[in-house]
């Protein structure tokens, strides 16, 4: 530095900070041998705070505003310089600007993926990103806690560590949540404010504050997301008809490749097994008849027989509408002629008996 910059240097006399729309948090004004002239003036923007600091401890803090640098409004400084009557020669400190504005569209995303414990899937793996906003809450804390030596701090040091806060965040609140997979998109909101209440003390002790943060998208493995993608199409069309598609696809695919080898008969046999498939799913056996009935003979129990069986009975003359009867489900004997179930067997009338 020449000369005559060290002596002009020494005359200015206007202490500011013209932000030009970066990410800088803190800045510190530059200054020859940071000297400061009596009745300097310093001008705090909105979404600004000035603070001094004279040999590594704070001193006076501004807000916005205009201000005439001299002991009445530097309290502090004053003190700790010793200036009982006010100063006149120059004097050396140093002056942090720190913004006080919301830094929108911060970045956060999972690096590596993390484990989620699916009900209905088991592990799968899954990744997050999203965005947040950013703060400083408390400028003196800030400064403090996180500047150093440093001669201006940006975003872009900070938001490393709030991401690592916000992935440690959502590890934890997806894995207390208990939500499975197929919930997720409908829960970005719950977690959201999960993790902003996880890393709120976090911050908080940096003198920042993170608000709004939001989940953008959570993403999935391919074979995760062609799970999802089939339970979808089944609530959609239904088990059954998902099924018979499943399986006519299947067969399409191995007629087609064993059409390849053999012509037409692998075509032919592909059709067979398709057509086969879908009967097998659209006609299923008949249910089994679970209906056995106990019969009152001469005073004892006899049994269990089949609706067939009882019209044996009842065309040898064993069984008739006073007989009493009794099956599971019932809570006590009653008369046959009182089962409506038993009513097109009670009146059977058989065929004459033929001459000799």
């Amino acid at each position: 530095m020449s000369l005559l910059d060290k002596i002009i240097g020494e005359f200015i006399d206007i202490i500011e900070w013209l932000e030009d729309g970066s990410d800088t948090l803190i800045w510190r004004f530059p200054r020859y041998q940071n000297e400061i002239k009596n009745n300097a003036k310093l001008t705090v923007r909105e979404g600004q705070v000035a603070i001094f600091v004279n040999e590594g401890k704070v001193a006076d803090v501004f807000q916005p505003g205009m201000y005439t640098l001299n002991t009445k409004n530097l309290p502090i400084l004053s003190t700790l310089k010793g200036w009982k009557y006010g100063f006149d020669s120059p004097f050396k400190a140093e002056v942090y600007f720190i913004s006080t504005r919301r830094f929108t569209d911060q970045k956060w995303g999972t690096r590596n993926p993390i484990i989620l414990k699916d009900p209905e899937i088991g592990p799968v793996r899954i990744r997050a990103y999203g965005t947040y906003i950013l703060q400083s809450t408390d400028p003196l804390l800030l400064l403090k806690e996180v500047l150093g030596s440093k001669k201006e701090f940006s975003m872009a040091i900070i938001s490393e560590q709030i991401r690592n806060l916000i992935v440690a965040a959502f590890a934890d609140a997806i894995g207390e949540s208990k939500i499975g997979v197929f919930q997720l998109a409908e829960n970005y909101d719950t977690l959201s404010v999960g993790i902003s209440q996880k890393i709120a003390a976090e911050t908080k002790g940096y003198g920042l504050s993170c608000s709004q943060l939001l989940i953008e998208n959570i993403s999935l493995p391919e074979e995760a997301e062609r799970s999802i993608d089939k339970k979808s199409s089944m609530g959609v069309v239904g088990e059954q008809d998902y099924t018979r598609y499943q399986m006519a696809t299947a067969a399409e695919a191995a007629a087609k490749n064993s059409g390849e080898a053999s012509g037409g008969i692998g075509l032919g046999m592909g059709i067979g097994m398709a057509q086969q498939m879908t009967q097998s799913v659209s006609n299923p056996p008949p249910i089994p008849s679970s209906s056995l009935w106990w019969v009152a003979i001469n005073g004892q129990k006899n049994g269990p027989h089949s609706l067939e069986a009882l019209s044996t009975l009842f065309q040898q003359k064993n069984l008739n509408g006073e007989t009493l009867v009794w099956k599971q489900g019932m809570d006590n004997w009653s008369a046959a002629k009182s089962r409506p179930e038993l009513s097109s067997l009670l009146n059977q009338t058989p065929p004459p008996i033929p001459e000799k």
